[in-house]
């Protein structure tokens, strides 16, 4: 059997990224779909916003082999532990007329108890390895609002360099949401800093 006919499953020391099971729905959106989460992403998703992502999801997932996988803790004892955390992963720009349509992107979505405890880190940077090591990226970007100094920070942590020349505006969102600002990562330097 093919890599790609077996479910995806890649574990961390403290997460699992995996393939979504429909049960996983009801339960990421509880976490996830919140004030506090939603409010770089364009507030709280209603019923069809949810179907629409569940879509678009799985759709990354067979076009590409990849996608933003279920993120969740591994069953240890400890706090959170095997509860869904939110998603992080890999998928590809897709909003018709960004400038980074059609790239590989990184990026990440933790329920609010979740924040600050390294897990975001942790799963961008497998996520990264995947993207450079099993999926044959080149490039990986990660994108953002300049408020969100958390995500920005997490992009920096992780060796990705600010690349204003790759801005743009998603006409989807206001100007509380623009512009949308990317950071970006080559294969060579990535594997550099991982040495």
């Amino acid at each position: 059997m093919d890599d790609s006919a077996r479910p995806f499953r890649h574990e961390t020391e403290r997460l699992i990224l995996r393939d979504w099971r429909e049960e996983d729905w009801h339960e990421f959106w509880r976490v996830t779909n919140t004030p506090a989460v939603m409010r770089y992403l364009g507030d709280e998703l209603d019923e069809a916003g949810m179907a629409a992502a569940w879509q678009r999801l799985q759709g990354y997932a067979r076009d590409y082999g990849h996608t933003f996988w279920l993120l969740e803790r591994k069953p240890d004892g400890g706090h959170l532990s095997g509860e869904v955390l939110g998603f992080c992963g890999l998928k590809r720009s897709n909003v018709e007329g960004e400038t980074v349509f059609g790239m590989m992107e990184v990026g990440w979505r933790l329920r609010e108890d979740a924040w600050g405890r390294g897990y975001a880190r942790e799963a961008a940077i497998a996520s990264l390895n995947l993207g450079f090591d099993r999926f044959g990226g080149e490039e990986i970007v990660a994108l953002t609002v300049p408020d969100n100094k958390a995500s920005w920070g997490l992009m920096e942590r992780l060796g990705m360099k600010r690349r204003p020349d790759l801005d743009f505006v998603d006409q989807r969102y206001g100007p509380e949401l623009n512009p949308h600002i990317v950071y970006a990562i080559e294969r060579a330097d990535w594997q550099e800093q991982r040495q």
